[in-house]
């Protein structure tokens, strides 16, 4: 059975580059030969330990690459055809997907619902830091990349963009808007330019990364705040004269920035949370109003499939949003340890690595 390399997970702190079969397709599948991906924030929580799989599995959710073979009923598609699939690959047919909720998709499920269902490459299924990758419901999922985009200006939608993107749509931003983005790294600053395509006209983006804050500054952010140079909320406060942002999204995963989203709130405002959180969180009693303060908390997964893709791909072909900066790095594949080392460890100013054969 011919081989490829694949990126696997073994234990805690060990995801390696071994050998494994190239994927059979079914009918409603497809083998797409990757040209390149990356590693997520996602990936990282799953190498240390802090959000499980199996053993053997392989890693990645981010495919760029080229049909090499399509399922017997996979129509409107091309073997040849430069092609990504979204993080999230929905079946189009559960109920979830019915009632615009895709990604919690549970097809095989009683009900049709699933917590995270439509999370599967690297998840549940075999995903893309590997030379190929089965993408499940190919129908539903691929997406033919626009003649004149690299694989760079399109890496980001499969997830980074997609996730950013929604934190800002899942707070309802709105024409004139002030929105907050705590953490900027690839998904907060996709937020702000999310933010800022929706209307917003006052975004502040915190962080303490300086080449971060630059980069905030270019994809839309109007003020940026320096944790470390005072209370975060205090200074958001500062800017907004008292009054507090209507939108606060939550881009890191931790319980501190959950609750400085939430204490950066006016009154009435949402809290749009996108971080992965490895334990839980405690809602202060003061800063929720006692649960009288019209706040709403609202949470979500990356949108995916093909619909979804295809919009994005049209944002980086309009030129509205440039997202090659967040690609400061290159690794080949053979190189995938090395790469999650640095990741990891957030050395040398790495925000998103592309990982290539």
């Amino acid at each position: 059975m011919p081989k490829m390399k694949a990126a696997v997970f073994v234990e805690k702190n060990r995801i390696v580059l071994e050998d494994k079969p190239i994927p059979e397709v079914g009918p409603l599948d497809a083998l797409v030969r990757i040209t390149t991906t990356t590693i997520c924030g996602t990936d990282v929580h799953i190498l240390k330990g802090e959000y499980p799989v199996a053993r053997g599995l392989t890693i990645g959710h981010e495919p760029v690459g080229i049909i090499e073979k399509l399922g017997s009923q996979v129509t409107g598609f091309k073997e040849g055809q430069r092609v990504i699939a979204g993080a999230i690959t929905p079946s189009g047919h559960s109920n979830a997907c019915m009632c615009g909720c895709s990604s919690q998709d549970g097809p095989d499920t009683k009900h049709g619902f699933k917590h995270i269902g439509g999370w599967k490459f690297g998840n549940t299924i075999d995903g893309s830091q590997a030379e190929y990758i089965l993408v499940n419901d190919a129908q539903a999922n691929l997406c033919v990349i626009p003649d004149g985009l690299s694989d760079t200006e399109v890496l980001m939608c499969p997830d980074i963009m997609s996730t950013g993107f929604s934190g800002a749509e899942r707070g309802a931003v709105k024409i004139g808007d002030t929105v907050v983005v705590f953490a900027l790294g690839p998904i907060g600053l996709c937020a702000v330019a999310g933010a800022k395509l929706l209307g917003a006209t006052t975004i502040i983006g915190v962080d303490t990364v300086a080449a971060r804050m630059d980069v905030a500054k270019k994809l839309g952010a109007s003020h940026v705040v320096d944790f470390k140079k005072g209370d975060s909320v205090q200074q958001i406060m500062a800017l907004t004269d008292g009054r507090g942002v209507d939108v606060a999204i939550e881009a890191l995963g931790t319980q501190g920035t959950f609750e400085s989203c939430l204490r950066s709130l006016r009154p009435g405002g949402r809290l749009s949370s996108l971080g992965v959180y490895s334990n839980d969180l405690k809602i202060p009693l003061d800063a929720y109003a006692a649960g009288l303060g019209d706040i709403d908390i609202v949470s979500g997964l990356c949108p995916g499939g093909k619909e979804r893709m295809r919009r994005l791909m049209e944002v980086v072909a309009s030129g509205r949003v440039d997202l090659k900066p967040l690609v400061t790095h290159h690794y080949k594949l053979d190189q995938i340890e090395e790469a999650y080392d640095l990741f990891a460890n957030q050395r040398d100013g790495v925000m998103k690595i592309a990982i290539t054969p």
